[in-house]
């Protein structure tokens, strides 16, 4: 079997920190507004900024995890390794992909370009590893 490998994607990365900052702007907000805040705009702020310093802070890291699948196994950051065989789900959750091991073991494949595509080459090599 070749090796596949799974590297995370710039856009996707910056498209998931895009929404995390909608979200933080309109809690930010919201908690102010719900405390009588006059000066509720600012939450806005706050989120806004707490969501693009994490994003930066934790660029080089995150898209510098790579999962591949070689010899039967996945393997990803963290020495981490699921041999195909205890796979027993891959699903999609927004840009990432979730693998459940018959452990019930989960882990996240972060930051796909295409999370379907990651999908299922997942899928196909577990049914091939099964033959």
């Amino acid at each position: 079997m070749d090796v596949i490998e799974f590297n995370p994607n710039r856009e996707a990365y910056i498209r998931v920190h895009a929404w995390m900052a909608a979200l933080a702007m309109i809690a930010g907000m919201g908690i102010l507004w719900a405390l009588d805040n006059p000066h509720v705009w600012t939450g806005a702020i706050g989120g806004l900024a707490a969501i693009a310093l994490r994003g930066w802070y934790m660029m080089s890291e995150e898209l510098g995890h790579c999962w591949r699948i070689e010899a039967g196994v996945l393997s990803g950051p963290f020495e981490r390794r699921v041999p195909l065989d205890q796979i027993t789900a891959v699903k999609t959750m927004g840009s990432y992909v979730q693998v459940i091991t018959t452990g019930g073991d989960k882990h996240l494949i972060k930051y796909q370009a295409s999370p379907q595509v990651t999908q299922s080459a997942l899928e196909t090599a577990v049914e091939r590893f099964a033959q």
